[in-house]
Order: structure tokens, then sequence, then C-alpha cells
């Protein structure tokens, strides 16, 4: 059975979510501080965490950056609809989507769904099966593993399908809204910034020697020569 785990210092938040939670079909566990809910990540080890940043003893964003030491489980980020900074500094530490509070229980189960349908399939599109071979990238989408100049990098689930989706497209420009679309579906209702934040941690661990290009005002490319 799927596990999930909430994670927010308000009873009645966790209760509703987990009244839309259940029904799915998925096993639900809970927390309502940092610590307990480290705890309970470390102890279940959910498939995805639903995860408040205002949290006590705690915060959201410290439990996040410890989590991610260990640990690549999806996390969709429950934040206040003013604190942009939240939602910036949770997406860098690691967190995969967000969720502005107030917000729809069922937004947040139709994520949820999306979610859990990427990290079982894979999401982009394309075949199931088979290799993407560059002059310095391979893409083994089966195996959901990216090597660059022989060396086998390390990318979250969002990460490769970024970059599998780009790789696919190669030479060609896609915009946010296509990013969005093929990487996190059609129940994505947040900002377009995630594509952003994560094509930077894409980058990052790449060593980016310029293999995804940056175009101004519309989107992005991959451009590593074909072999």
């Amino acid at each position: 059975m799927t596990k999930i785990l909430v994670i927010d210092d308000e009873p009645s938040i966790v209760n509703l979510v987990s009244a839309y939670l259940k029904p799915e079909g998925y096993e639900v566990y809970t927390a309502l501080d940092g610590l307990s809910g480290l705890k309970a990540a470390r102890a279940y080890k959910p498939d995805l965490i639903v995860l408040d940043v205002m949290l006590p003893g705690m915060d959201g964003i410290e439990l996040l950056s410890r989590l991610r030491r260990e640990s690549e489980v999806y996390v969709i980020l429950l934040t206040a609809r003013t604190e942009e900074t939240d939602k910036i500094v949770g997406l860098s530490v690691g967190a995969d989507d967000y969720v502005t509070k107030p917000f729809s229980p069922r937004e947040l189960t139709a994520r949820v769904k999306a979610a859990l349908r990427r990290i079982k399939t894979g999401s982009g599109g394309g075949a199931e099966g088979g290799v993407l071979s560059f002059r310095h990238l391979r893409i083994d989408i089966g195996a959901r593993q990216i090597t660059v100049d022989d060396q086998l990098i390390e990318l979250t689930a969002i990460e490769f399908d970024l970059l599998r989706v780009l790789a696919e497209n190669h030479g060609r420009v896609l915009t946010r809204e296509q990013l969005l679309e093929k990487v996190w579906g059609g129940a994505y209702f947040g900002e377009m910034r995630v594509v952003d934040v994560h094509l930077g941690h894409v980058r990052q661990k790449l060593g980016d020697g310029g293999l995804i290009a940056t175009v101004r005002g519309v989107g992005y490319r991959f451009e590593d020569e074909t072999l």
C-alpha cells in the first residue's frame, strides 16, 4: 500500500487531508511537529510527504534539509499564501512541489495522485525504456539513470523527468508551460518558477557545460550533441 506522511501542527488540517487521502486507498501517517515528523519519515519511509513550513520545534525547511541528506522522497510543501520566501527556499532545499494555504483538499489530493503516478511510471511521455545517448550525456530511461562523461549522476524524480523531456526534444525550445504540462501534469496549479528552480539543481549536478540553454523570455533548450 502506498504510504503518505502528513506533517502539520494544525490537527484540523491533518484530519482534513487524511480524510481525503484515505478513501483513495493510501496508508496515511501523521505528525504534529518537526521532530516527530522527521522520526516518522525515517521510521515509515513514506512514498510521499505533505509538509507544512511552519512547525514547532523544527520548522519544515530544516526538516526538509535534514531529510534530503538521506532520502529523495517526494515532498509537497504547504506554505502561507503571503510567504513567497518560504516557497523559494523550500524548492531550493529540495521540495518537489508546493501548495499555498488556504488550499482546496481536492486540489491537494489531485497533486498527490499525479505525483505518485509519476513516481511509479515516470513522466514526460516517450518510450518507457530505451537509452538517449549524446556526446556528454547518457539517459537510461528504463533504469532512470543519468551519466555524464561516464560518471553516474543522482537526480530526484522531478529532475530526471525534466532532463528527459528536454533531451527527448533535443534542439527544440520548450516553454515553462510545456514543461509543467509534461512533467507535473494537468493537475498542477502552482507557479512556473518551480521549473527554474529544479532545472537550476539539474545544472549544478550535471556540472552544466552548456547542456541546457536558457532562451530568455521563452524557456529552455537541450543542446548536447547527438551521436
